[in-house]
C-alpha cells in the first residue's frame, strides 16, 4: 500500500495529513518549551482554544484519529484506486 505517497486520494486523507503535521509541530513546541524554560506554555492549541476546553479536547481527538488513519491508511474507493495506480507502476514522486 502506497499510503497516498503517489498523489491522489480523498479529501479525508489530505485533512488527516494536515492534522498529523499540526499535532507533530504542536508537540515539538511543547517539548522545546520544556527544555528551554519551565514556566512557558508553547502549546499552540491550548493558547488558541484554552478558553474553550471542549473544543480543545475535540481538536486533540481529531489529531489522534488522523494519526490512526495515517497508520492504517484510508480504505475508501478513491484512495484504493490511487494506490492501485501507484502500485501498477505510476509515478511515485508525483504527490511529493
Amino acid at each position: 500500500m502506497c499510503n497516498g505517497k503517489c498523489g491522489g486520494g480523498c479529501v479525508c486523507r489530505k485533512i488527516c495529513g494536515v492534522l498529523v503535521i499540526i499535532g507533530g509541530l504542536n508537540w515539538g513546541l511543547v517539548g522545546l518549551a520544556m527544555l528551554v524554560s519551565s514556566g512557558s506554555n508553547w502549546n499552540v492549541v491550548n493558547l488558541l482554544l484554552g478558553s474553550w476546553p471542549t473544543v480543545e479536547a475535540i481538536v486533540y481527538v481529531l489529531v489522534g484519529i488522523a494519526a490512526v488513519m495515517k497508520i492504517f491508511g484510508c480504505k475508501c474507493k478513491k484512495c484504493m484506486e490511487a494506490c492501485a495506480t501507484c502500485s501498477a507502476g505510476g509515478d511515485m514522486n508525483k504527490g511529493m
